[in-house]
């Protein structure tokens, strides 16, 4: 990964705002990235100071060895599980502003 994408991908999930979510195809889709695979690896090796735990699976879970971490950080940001999953429709992060439709099928913003 070339440091102009790997930045690119940092200033993105640095945007996510407390409250809000996003997966990690969010953040590949909004940075360019070829892959959300890739947003993974760049938070795993330099993702220490970013709010990491807003970066959710397409299914809006997290990682299994993250889960608990992760659900009680977004839980202290008013963003609340069922079980081990986030509702996407209710949290997910919207750069655009939108609301969703209540007809509108989950999916990227």
């Amino acid at each position: 990964m070339n440091d102009e994408l790997h930045e690119r991908i940092r200033a993105v999930i640095a945007d996510v705002p407390a409250g809000t979510v996003a997966t990690y195809g969010d953040v590949a889709a909004l940075s360019g990235a070829p892959s959300p695979r890739m947003v993974g690896r760049a938070l795993a090796e330099d993702g220490h100071d970013l709010p990491w735990h807003r970066i959710l699976r397409a299914n809006g879970t997290p990682a299994p060895h993250l889960l608990h971490e992760q659900l009680e950080r977004l839980r202290a940001e008013g963003v609340l599980a069922d079980g081990q999953k986030v509702d996407l429709r209710k949290y997910r992060w919207r750069p655009d502003g939108d609301e969703p439709s209540e007809d509108e099928p989950p999916g990227l913003f």
